[in-house]
């Protein structure tokens, strides 16, 4: 395991012709999920100093709290506090914790989301009718419906420029269906325009049911393709496929399973949740993108360190 020392000269040492340098890492905290209480389902937010690893609870509730996005110095989260159990509202709050509020009274789907302008949020909201998404401004209110024509759809992001989605779809309801068959696809923020992106090896066999095929995407904030997860060759890995569809790789290869990750706004760092094959210890990693070194950040004080986002700090450029 690299020191924080050695990993910054090695973050420094990225060969000619490699992205940029980027910010440097004291500009970031990384907000994350954790369980912090099992029997009581209580799950919150922390978060951490990549530099020093100093953690913080920022949510300290008794609900399920969940990120799935910052944008700034804003942290948006879902929270099930003021309604029935995982019944999700969605909440804002600053890289304190500090200043919550409520954005929306309607209720969410357990999903990633992604904001556009700073203005604008795209979100899957729990209501009956066709799947599909939500764009909202930042109080709450309704700006347009994406329903793309496919029986399954979560888990979306703006494109950089704002206009398109990337998000998960699926050609059954559940994945508990047998027809079900999982991808990356994006559609315009007009609703036009479906395209499927990845495509999962028909020869792999070795991903139970239940695995994700094609996890939640992120694009890059400066190169031209969308990460994500998908159980392969029997172990998670990063994947990248390019926003036409026209190549798929390999995007990491670290020996611990990969999974939900996020990029920095200057896409110079890579945030992962990793863990051992059989699930028992998930810890975020932080990997330098120009020259793939990594750390491990956090420590076993929770089993489950998921999901993390990056959030300027406070006074941050």
């Amino acid at each position: 395991m690299y020191t924080i020392a050695m990993f910054m000269m090695a973050c420094r040492s990225a060969s000619e012709g490699e992205v940029a340098a980027g910010e440097p890492l004291d500009q970031y905290l990384i907000a994350y999920n954790v369980l912090v209480d099992d029997s009581t389902d209580n799950y919150d937010v922390l978060t951490l100093d990549p530099l020093t690893r100093e953690q913080r609870n920022i949510t300290n509730h008794p609900d399920v709290a969940w990120t799935y996005l910052a944008d700034g110095e804003r942290i948006f989260f879902i929270s099930d506090r003021d309604t029935c159990k995982r019944c999700y509202q969605l909440f804002e709050m600053d890289a304190m914790g500090s200043n919550v509020r409520k954005i929306s009274e309607i209720l969410l789907k357990d999903s990633w989301m992604g904001v556009r302008n700073g203005k604008e949020l795209v979100v899957n909201y729990r209501q009956p009718g066709p799947p599909g998404f939500t764009i909202i401004d930042l109080r709450g209110g309704i700006l347009a419906s994406i329903l793309p024509d496919l029986p399954f759809a979560s888990d979306p992001a703006f494109s950089p420029d704002g206009t398109y989605l990337a998000f998960r779809g699926g050609s059954a309801p559940s994945k508990r269906d047998s027809a079900f068959n999982e991808a990356i696809y994006r559609v315009n923020v007009d609703g036009s325009g479906l395209q499927r992106l990845s495509q999962y090896p028909p020869s792999d066999t070795t991903a139970p049911w239940h695995a994700y095929q094609a996890g939640p995407p992120r694009f890059h904030p400066t190169e031209d393709f969308i990460s994500f997860q998908s159980f392969r060759d029997g172990k998670y890995s990063l994947f990248g496929v390019a926003t036409d569809g026209s190549r798929e790789w390999k995007l990491t290869d670290l020996e611990m399973a990969e999974g939900w990750h996020a990029w920095s706004p200057d896409g110079r760092w890579l945030a992962i949740e990793v863990f051992d094959p059989a699930q028992t210890q998930f810890h975020i990693a932080l990997m330098d993108w120009p020259d793939k070194s990594h750390e491990i950040l956090t420590d076993t004080t929770f089993r489950l360190q998921q999901a993390p986002v990056f959030v300027r700090r406070a006074g941050g450029k």
